[in-house]
Parts: C-alpha cells; structure tokens; sequence
C-alpha cells in the first residue's frame, strides 16, 4: 500500500461540523482501505468565551448567531439529524457551553504521548453526547485518565499551560493558510477541503492523492 496518505485537519472540539466531518472522512477512509495518518490541529472558533458560560446551548447559539432561541432550537434539531445519520448522537439538553482553549491543549499532550486521535474522539462525545464539561481542567483529567493517562500529570500540564504554545501555533498556521472556518483537511500539503463534506468526496481526493503518490514513487 506504500506510505499513508498525511492529512492535517483543522477543527474545534465544540464545533458540530467538525464532528459531523471527522466521521464522513472517517468512512471514506474505512471505504477506500487506504493507509492514512491524520494530524489534528487546533482551531478556537470562540477563543475569548469565559471558562464557565450559564446558557443553555440554545440560548449560547442564539446570542452568537443573533437569531431567536426557536430558531437556535431548530438548528440543533438539523444537526442532530445530519449526526443520526452517520450514528453521531448530539443531546444538546444536555450539551454544555465552553470555552475549549484547554482542551485543545490536552490534545496537543495526548500528541505528545502518541494518542491524539483517541483523545479527540473522547472529547468530541463527551462535549456533544455526554454533557462534559470540557473547559474545566479536572473533568478534561477525568476524561484523559479514562484513556489511561496519568490525571495528576495532565492536571500538572494543563494548569502550567504546558502546550498553550502549540496552540497558538497552529491557530497562526490556519491564519497563513487563510482558514476561517473549521473542519478544513489538507491532503499531502497540497489539496484541501474544507467543511463536513460527503464520504465520496472525501474518497475522492483520497483516491487521487494515493495515485499521484503510485506514480511519483
């Protein structure tokens, strides 16, 4: 099969479409059979929101969207529609607004540990399934300690800012490569594809990045 397909993703642990597209490129991956090593990086769609926000999900949604809370109730109802159909489950009862800096940084010390993509889909169903509190450093450590990681040293890590750098980083990448929203999926450095595309497209690149890639060899 030769070497995997590289493919740097962009995205927010409280972002539906980034959930909703990490699964849809998952598929296409399971589909195509194709070796493909994934890289995760940080993208804060609210990077000022407070540590604890009181709204409901509904009612966030609707002062930063600026619509009615109805009409934020409709939209969760849409995306959990679009989840169901590629068995995500979105429970925004229960769904708690937050600021996601340190969960970004737990993901960059999962990379370190070699358990990124693990860690990923831990937080995402915590945040959009389980009602998690993702923006509190001990319930990020109670999930982290969950995969088997050390809860002292990931508490030690996130309160010390440990990986805020790494962050940062990568949100000044998304900025060179003019990225402005998220999920967006660079193939090889060189295709990108931004949103919660279908399976097929995702196929699709794949399947032209692993010929480009038989025929380069």
């Amino acid at each position: 099969m030769g070497h995997p397909i590289k493919v740097d993703v962009w995205s927010d642990i409280a972002c539906p479409f980034c959930y909703l597209g990490k699964r849809k490129f998952e598929l296409a991956v399971a589909s195509s059979g194709l070796p493909v090593e994934v890289e995760f990086h940080s993208f804060e769609l609210a990077p000022d929101a407070p540590a604890d926000i009181t709204d409901s999900h509904a009612e966030y949604l609707s002062r930063k969207m600026g619509v009615p809370v109805a009409q934020a109730h409709n939209m969760e109802q849409q995306i959990a529609t679009l989840g169901q159909a590629v068995g995500l489950e979105f429970d925004h009862q229960r769904l708690k607004p937050a600021n996601t800096g340190k969960a970004h940084e737990l993901l960059h010390y999962a990379k370190a540990h070699g358990r990124q993509a693990e860690m990923k889909e831990r937080l995402m169903v915590a945040y959009f399934a389980e009602g998690r509190h993702v923006g509190r450093v001990a319930e990020l450590a109670d999930l982290a300690a969950e995969l088997g990681f050390d809860r002292d040293d990931v508490i030690r890590s996130l309160e010390a800012g440990e990986y805020r750098s790494d962050v940062d980083a990568d949100v000044k990448t998304a900025g060179e490569y003019g990225i402005r929203g998220v999920p967006f999926f660079v193939f090889e450095d060189k295709y990108a594809v931004s949103g919660a595309q279908e399976p097929g497209t995702f196929a699709e690149v794949l399947a032209k990045v692993h010929s480009e890639k038989g025929q380069a060899a």
